[in-house]
């Protein structure tokens, strides 16, 4: 299948180019390929240093990637120079691959690293990730780039090629400790933009730029604002992302024995799936239906479900045998009706269905 993944081509505009030899710039099949070379390596890894007894594995050493990116941790310098990294270099040569010598670095945590666009590192003692200083760069070289080239672009236009850019990395960084670099990102952004209309209209004082270009919007003072035209022909007034307005998540991490295609897993599938919806606006619109749908109660116990008693989604028919995300295929039960379901292997219907699908 890999081979004729590769041997494919690819269309664009209509036209198939051929691949006989790599793979096309941005491809999915790179990570692809990465993920496949580097299988093993932990593996390899856990030979040399097994777990042991108390669960901890010898020499503290963990395997951390990210399609060709990866981490290896170690109690020691010296352990990671003499016995990790010849181990690593040597699995790699297997493949006909060598480490990179520019990115490949044997660092302390309390000096930090960079990964994924992201720097780890710890502050007496306390781990913090934060956005790294490679990625804030490159963040604001794109959009001073896109702010040069548009010296006599509309606002509002400017604002709908910058917002994308923007929101995009926000949410990528909103899962680790970013709000002092969201604040000192805003603020960079402010100072090319106030730049920008200055230099647009040299003969208008300062509070009539400030009025045009970034009245106050609600409680927030100087907002990036313009016009751009709708579909309907209509004026539509666009605002600049704030970034500091990008609210932080913390990422739950998954269960490492977990699988989606396992029945065991059904119920921690569903409070996962749960929680996700109760981050999304759209998602949320969809409890609510199904709330409203079952009269705010729990068809196992007939009780109120509120948000002091809590909630799980239930799927009837399990997604393991082919169960969707449809309305009709859900439920709310309570957290401890929904562990009862699972745990006898109940039949549940809709309120007011005579039958319903089998589970299994």
């Amino acid at each position: 299948m890999l081979k004729k993944w590769l041997k494919a081509g690819f269309m664009e505009k209509h036209v198939l180019y051929p691949t006989e030899a790599g793979t096309p710039q941005g491809g999915i099949c790179s990570p692809a390929l990465a993920n496949m070379a580097l299988d093993g390596l932990e593996a390899r890894l856990r030979e040399k240093f097994p777990q042991r007894a108390d669960g901890s594995y010898k020499g503290k050493i963990s395997l951390i990637r990210y399609a060709d990116d990866f981490i290896v941790t170690g109690n020691t310098k010296e352990l990671l120079e003499r016995e990790v990294k010849p181990l690593v270099e040597q699995f790699m040569r297997e493949r006909g691959l060598e480490l990179s010598q520019e990115k490949t670095v044997i660092t302390h945590v309390e000096d930090g690293f960079d990964f994924l666009g992201q720097n780890v590192r710890k502050y007496k003692g306390k781990l913090l990730i934060k956005p790294s200083k490679g990625s804030v760069q490159e963040l604001l070289g794109k959009v001073r780039k896109i702010v040069k080239e548009n010296k006599q672009t509309p606002a509002g236009k400017l604002i709908v090629q910058l917002n994308p850019i923007i929101r995009g990395w926000a949410l990528y960084h909103r899962h680790v400790a970013s709000k002092s670099t969201f604040n000192k990102v805003d603020h960079a952004i402010f100072e090319m933009l106030w730049q920008w209309a200055k230099r647009r209209h040299p003969n208008k004082g300062l509070r009539w730029i400030k009025d045009k270009y970034f009245p106050a919007i609600g409680k927030r003072k100087w907002v990036f604002s313009g016009e751009v035209d709708g579909k309907q022909g209509e004026t539509l007034l666009v605002h600049l992302y704030e970034i500091a307005s990008t609210h932080i998540r913390r990422h739950r991490l998954i269960q490492g024995e977990a699988n989606p295609y396992d029945p065991a897993y059904e119920a921690y599938f569903d409070e996962r799936m749960g929680l996700k919806w109760l981050q999304s606006w759209l998602k949320r619109r969809k409890l609510m239906a199904l709330w409203r749908g079952q009269e705010g109660k729990c068809p196992i116990c007939d009780q109120k479900i509120t948000k002091e008693t809590g909630w799980h989604i239930h799927h009837i028919l399990y997604r393991v045998y082919g169960g969707t995300d449809d309305l009709s295929n859900l439920l709310l039960l309570h957290p401890n009706c929904h562990r009862q379901v699972h745990h006898q292997k109940l039949d549940v219907t809709k309120p007011g269905a005579e039958t319903c699908p089998k589970e299994a």
